[in-house]
């Protein structure tokens, strides 16, 4: 199956968030925080007003709590609004 997302959405992976600090502290995994930079999958067509300024294999940063996770074929993804990305890390 694949995702496709409408409108001004945009669909995204989430890049593994780090076990170890800078200094070399092992977390745990409830000590991890939920990590906010992904990798877009999808991309919706956008709309009349809004016109899409991401592209597939883009690295994003994106708010804290945007978006609805979906789990597809053993994968988890994160649907959201163009809005709610921040940035394109280049």
């Amino acid at each position: 199956m694949k995702l496709v997302p409408l409108g001004d959405r945009v669909v995204l992976k989430q890049v593994e968030a780090e076990e170890t600090t800078k200094s070399g502290i092992v977390l745990p995994g409830t000590a991890k925080e939920k990590p906010q930079q992904a990798k877009v999958i999808a991309v919706g067509p956008g709309t009349d007003e809004v016109k899409m300024e991401v592209a597939e294999g883009d690295a994003v940063i994106y708010s804290k709590y945007a978006g609805t996770e979906v789990k597809l074929d053993d994968e988890e993804f994160i649907v959201v609004k163009q809005s709610d990305i921040l940035a394109i890390v280049k």
